[in-house]
């Protein structure tokens, strides 16, 4: 069973250090929060196995390329809308999946290699799943701002030095280099793994995974996020604005967006509506002041739609009961299908000769 869904201010104080510091060991926590090591590590085992909170790594890029950041909406058959969504739920490269208000069902946030493998993905995988009625997919041309950016805030500048330390000097690699990929898959799964652990399971040294590691987070090439369930984050609710904006002003009126308090991600569109921001509202009641204080600042911003999150089933990766606690991970890596492969190899090869499937040849009559 879950515990209580609420946080005392050690526990707000114990979920911003490890946004700030996920892997510091946890006499340094203990140090910064003003308690001993064994209490910061009880509290965050209480934390997480009752859901309320979790930490969670991944790549910033995977097969050494720049990734392709999508949005597909879904629209389900009536009654099919939970098992549309648990089967896409179990696809490591679905980053986010929800249900939402408004003109779709269920809103995706996925990351694939290309336009190419996107294609796929939309046309022999979610267009083919039963109870899938339509689908509309978006290229997210720039992604301003998204979620690990985001603090609890509860730390003040000299436990936030206590935790950081001395600026590393130099500068490591954005992308993954081959032989990183065992070790980086070991952090996907538990970020805070000790060094020993990560050695053992990656068949590298110790010395070479502490410089692995160095190299990786100093190129921002590993991404951490230490989040707290909604219900008890003070911020419960979800609202995904798209909204259009003069082509000369996005990147300003993005830059503004991606720096406010609520934003949670921001990204510039292919679509009819040139930006998408996710905000973190107090309540319900917020949408309608958020947006007129939107109007106010950015007069010519003009909000399209709106839907509000019901159900963030994954959020970065993670698995989560309705009222956002964790449940398990679906580690977040790239997408390896043979089956639509072939599917697709075939369409091309019809393609290529204009030869059309035979038809399926009758059976023998039934005796009658």
């Amino acid at each position: 069973m879950h515990a209580s869904a609420e946080l005392d201010e050690l526990d707000h104080l114990l979920v911003t250090a490890l946004q700030t510091a996920p892997r510091a060991d946890w006499r340094r926590i203990g140090a910064a929060l003003g308690v001993d090591a064994s209490t910061a590590a009880r509290r965050w085992a209480r934390l997480t196995a009752s859901g309320l909170a979790w930490l969670t790594c991944f790549p910033a890029s995977v097969d050494w390329m720049t990734p392709v950041v999508a949005f597909i909406e879904v629209d389900c058959a009536p009654g099919r809308l939970h098992a549309v969504a648990a089967e896409l739920a179990e696809d490591p490269h679905v980053f986010n999946l929800e249900h939402v208000t408004g003109g779709r069902d269920l809103i995706m946030t996925v990351v694939l290699r290309d336009n190419a493998e996107l294609a796929r993905y939309v046309g022999f995988r979610v267009g083919r799943l039963a109870g899938v009625i339509a689908t509309r997919t978006q290229l997210a041309t720039t992604l301003h701002a998204e979620g690990s950016r985001w603090r609890l805030d509860r730390l003040d500048q000299s436990q936030r030095d206590l935790l950081v330390g001395a600026p590393e000097r130099g500068t490591g690699d954005w992308a993954l280099r081959p032989g990183d990929e065992d070790l980086v898959r070991l952090l996907v799964r538990d970020c805070r793994l000790p060094v020993a652990r990560l050695a053992e399971g990656s068949g590298l040294s110790p010395t070479t995974v502490r410089r692995r590691l160095a190299r990786l987070h100093r190129g921002g090439a590993l991404v951490y996020r230490c989040e707290v369930a909604r219900s008890a984050s003070g911020w419960p609710v979800t609202v995904y604005l798209w909204a259009t904006t003069p082509p000369d002003e996005v990147a300003q009126v993005a830059g503004k967006l991606a720096g406010m308090r609520e934003t949670r991600m921001c990204a510039s569109l292919s679509g009819p509506h040139n930006l998408l921001f996710a905000v973190w509202l107090r309540s319900v009641e917020h949408v309608q002041s958020f947006e007129a204080g939107l109007r106010r600042r950015f007069p010519r911003l003009t909000v399209a739609d709106r839907a509000v999150a019901l159900w963030q089933l994954k959020l970065a990766g993670q698995l989560l009961d309705p009222r956002g606690r964790h449940l398990r991970t679906v580690p977040f890596w790239t997408w390896d299908d043979p089956g639509t492969e072939d599917e697709q190899a075939a369409l091309v090869a019809r393609l290529r000769t204009g030869e059309r499937p035979s038809p399926a040849r009758p059976g023998p009559p039934a005796a009658g």
